[in-house]
C-alpha cells in the first residue's frame, strides 16, 4: 500500500493520495480532520462540525483525482457499526475520478466491503529467502557482528531456547516511528487486538482459539473441538478463525493449522489473564469426551487425535477432574500401546491407575481394568516378575468383587496364565488356562 502511494504520487501529480488509519474511531476522524485541512474545507475546524461528512461531500463531489487508502480496516463493528454508531463505512466518499484501497487482515471485512475478486490482493507467507532479504535490508554490519548490544545468532539462540524465552523476546517494545503512535509496538501484542474483535463478536470463536493453543499446531480436526449449539454456529466460528488468519484450513479436510507464534501468544495471555486452568480443565473434559477407546475399526480417528491429546496433558496439572484425567490416559495409553510404544503406556496407565484408585477406590471394574492393562504393558517389556504380581493382585480383586466366572476375571485368569508362560513356569500356566477354558 505504501509502495502505491508513492508510486501514484510520482506517476500522476494531480492525484491527490490520502492515508487513513481505521485502527478506531477518533483515530480515522483525525485523519479525515487533517484532509479536510489540506483541502480547505470550509467549518472543519469548527467545534461540533460533523468532519466526516464534510470530508465524504468534498471528496465525492470533487472534480481533482484523488486516492484513498484505508489502513488497518480489520475491526468489522467499526467498519460496519453497531447500534447508535455511525459505520466508517457510511463516511466513505465515492467519485468516478476516486479510488479507495483498504489494507486488512480479515478476510471477513473484504467479503462485508463486497469487493470484486478482481479486486483483491492476498498477501502470501514469505519464502524464506524473501524474509532473510527483508531482514538483511534493516540491519546494518554493526548488527550482525556488534558484541556490545545482541548479535542476530544470540538473538536466535535465545528464541530457540524455549517457549517463554520466544515468547518473552517477542514481548518487548521497540522504537518504530512508521507506526501509529496509538498502537503497541511487540509483535505479540499486534495478535491481541485481532482477538479481542473475536472475543466481542463470536465467543465460539474465541473459545476455539483458547482451545487450539492448547493442542499440536497441525492438522487440529473440527471434530476435537465443541460443537456449540448447532453445526452453523459452529462453522461461523470457524470461518472467524480463518478470517483473521489465526487458523489456515487443510484442502479437503476439516482440520486446521495454527501458527506456532500464535499460539503462544494465546497461551502467554491465558497465563497472565489467570484463564490458563480454566481453560486446560475445560479441554481435558472436551478430550475425554472425544476420545475413543482405541481399536482397529476406528483407528484413523485416534490415530489423528493423539498428538493433540499428547500435547493437552501437558496442561492436565491444572484439571482438578481426575475422573476425566484418568479415563483419557487410559485410552491414550492403550493407543501408544498399539502402536508399540511401550514406555509412554507403561507410565500413562499408572497415572490412570492411580487416579482411578483415588477417586474410584482400589476395587472398582475400572481401577482394576487399569491395574489389568497396566501389567500388559509390563509383560510386552519383559518385566514378568510385577507384571505376574499385577495379574494376580487383578485376578485376586476380580475374583472377590465380580466373582470367579465373570469374564473380567477370566481375562485376569488368562492373561495371567501368559506371564507365567513367559517365564517358564508352564504347569502353573496349564493350570489357569485349563480353568479358563472350562
Amino acid at each position: 500500500a505504501l509502495e502505491v502511494a508513492f508510486r501514484v504520487r510520482d506517476e500522476h501529480p494531480d492525484c491527490h493520495v490520502f492515508w487513513v488509519p481505521a485502527v478506531d474511531a477518533t483515530t480515522f476522524e483525525n485523519a479525515y480532520r487533517e484532509i479536510g485541512r489540506q483541502l480547505e474545507i470550509v467549518g472543519i475546524d469548527e467545534d461540533k462540525a460533523d468532519v466526516k461528512l464534510l470530508v465524504k461531500t468534498a471528496l465525492s463531489r470533487s472534480a481533482d483525482n484523488w486516492l484513498l487508502i484505508v489502513d488497518n480496516a480489520d475491526d468489522v463493528e467499526l467498519l460496519f457499526g453497531t447500534a447508535g454508531a455511525t459505520p466508517l463505512c457510511d463516511c466513505l466518499p465515492f467519485s468516478h475520478r476516486g479510488s479507495i484501497l483498504f489494507t486488512t487482515r480479515n478476510h471477513m471485512a473484504v467479503r462485508k466491503l463486497d469487493i470484486p475478486k478482481t479486486g483483491v490482493i492476498r498477501v502470501a507467507d514469505m519464502s524464506r529467502l524473501e524474509a532473510t532479504e527483508l531482514l538483511q535490508k534493516h540491519l546494518d554490519a554493526a548488527q550482525m557482528s556488534d558484541s556490545e548490544k545482541m548479535t542476530t545468532r544470540q538473538y536466535l539462540r535465545h528464541c530457540r531456547s524455549s517457549d517463554e524465552r520466544l515468547i518473552e523476546l517477542l514481548s518487548e517494545d521497540f522504537e518504530d516511528r512508521a507506526r501509529y503512535k496509538s498502537t503497541r509496538n511487540p509483535v505479540a501484542a499486534t495478535w491481541l487486538i485481532s482477538f479481542r474483535h473475536i472475543s466481542r463478536d463470536n465467543q465460539l470463536a474465541a473459545q476455539y482459539l483458547r482451545y487450539m493453543s492448547l493442542l499440536a499446531e497441525k492438522e487440529i480436526p473440527k471434530s476435537l473441538l465443541p460443537p456449540g449449539k448447532s453445526e452453523l454456529e459452529a462453522d461461523k466460528a470457524i470461518a472467524t478463525l480463518k478470517a483473521y488468519a489465526f487458523i489456515t484450513e487443510r484442502t479437503g479436510q476439516e482440520s486446521y493449522d495454527v501458527h506456532r507464534l500464535v499460539r503462544l501468544a494465546m497461551r502467554s495471555w491465558l497465563s497472565k489473564e489467570g484463564e490458563l486452568e480454566a481453560c486446560a480443565a475445560s479441554l481435558i473434559q472436551q478430550l475425554d469426551k472425544v476420545f475413543p477407546f482405541p481399536k482397529h475399526e476406528n483407528r484413523v480417528l485416534w490415530v489423528t487425535y493423539l498428538p493433540h491429546a499428547l500435547t493437552a496433558l501437558a496442561f492436565r496439572d491444572y484439571s482438578t477432574n481426575d475422573a476425566a484425567k484418568s479415563s483419557l490416559l487410559f485410552n491414550i495409553a492403550e493407543s501408544s500401546y498399539i502402536l508399540g510404544k511401550y514406555e509412554e503406556a507403561e507410565a500413562m496407565h499408572r497415572q490412570a491407575l492411580k487416579l482411578r484408585t483415588q477417586v474410584l477406590g482400589a476395587e472398582h471394574p475400572s481401577t482394576l481394568t487399569s491395574m489389568n492393562n497396566l501389567a500388559l504393558v509390563l509383560n510386552s517389556q519383559g518385566k514378568y516378575e510385577e507384571a505376574e504380581a499385577m495379574h494376580r493382585q487383578a485376578l485376586k480383586l476380580r475374583t472377590q468383587v465380580l466373582d470367579a466366572e465373570h469374564p473380567s476375571t477370566l481375562i485376569s485368569m488368562n492373561n495371567l496364565a501368559l506371564v507365567l508362560d513367559s517365564q517358564g513356569k508352564y504347569e502353573e500356566a496349564e493350570a489357569h488356562l485349563n480353568i479358563t477354558v472350562k
